[in-house]
């Protein structure tokens, strides 16, 4: 932590070299995506993306799950989409997936979570993930892509995210992210596969 805390004590000057900048991001925000993605450490959007602050609006939840759209029923993901898209005015939505996804893993090999029953309970929200009786890195790949597209469909439920797309404004996409290479797959509607950006 002491090294966090360092680091953080020494931002300021870093940011005094671009006041202009951080003047600009003073006066408001207009993110062109959302970026929605797991909370794990080893996924850091604006590394990925070499967004710059500002550029990216992003939402980070265990294993990247947008609860379903219920009326009435209010959470910060739901929110965060919303104010996103109806305030922010986004042009895109980005669901990412990871491989070595812990979430996703988790399902897949039907682990026993009881001692997290918060994690469990979570996890439990979302359609559960095809059988796999390979539960090797590539079974859970291939789990956590069909997970993204899972929640890509959950997504367009939302009614501000439906509208916006049938105006045209906004655009949604999946996209996979490989830890150990840094690749990054997106997925292609029109056939269902992930294919390198």
């Amino acid at each position: 932590m002491d090294m966090l805390t360092n680091n953080a004590r020494a931002f300021r000057h870093r940011a005094a070299a671009r006041s202009d900048e951080f003047g600009r991001l003073a006066d408001g925000q207009s993110p062109q995506a959302l970026f929605i993605t797991c909370s794990d450490s080893r996924v850091i959007p604006s590394l990925i993306t070499d967004a710059r602050p500002g550029e990216l609006f992003e939402l980070r939840t265990a294993g990247n799950i947008i609860p379903e759209h219920a009326p009435g029923r209010h959470s910060s993901e739901a929110a965060t989409v919303e104010y996103a898209v109806e305030v922010l005015g986004v042009t895109d939505i980005v669901v990412c997936g990871h491989s070595h996804c812990g979430a996703v893993g988790a399902m897949v090999r039907r682990e026993d979570l009881s001692a997290v029953p918060a994690v469990r309970g979570w996890l439990e929200s979302t359609s559960p993930p095809p059988l796999f009786t390979d539960t090797s890195g590539p079974a859970v790949a291939e789990a956590v892509q069909d997970h993204v597209v899972r929640q890509l469909r959950r997504l367009r439920d939302y009614p501000c995210v439906a509208r916006r797309a049938e105006e045209g404004r906004l655009s949604l996409h999946g996209w996979f992210y490989e830890i150990d290479t840094g690749s990054v797959l997106v997925h292609r509607p029109y056939d269902g596969m992930f294919l390198p950006l």
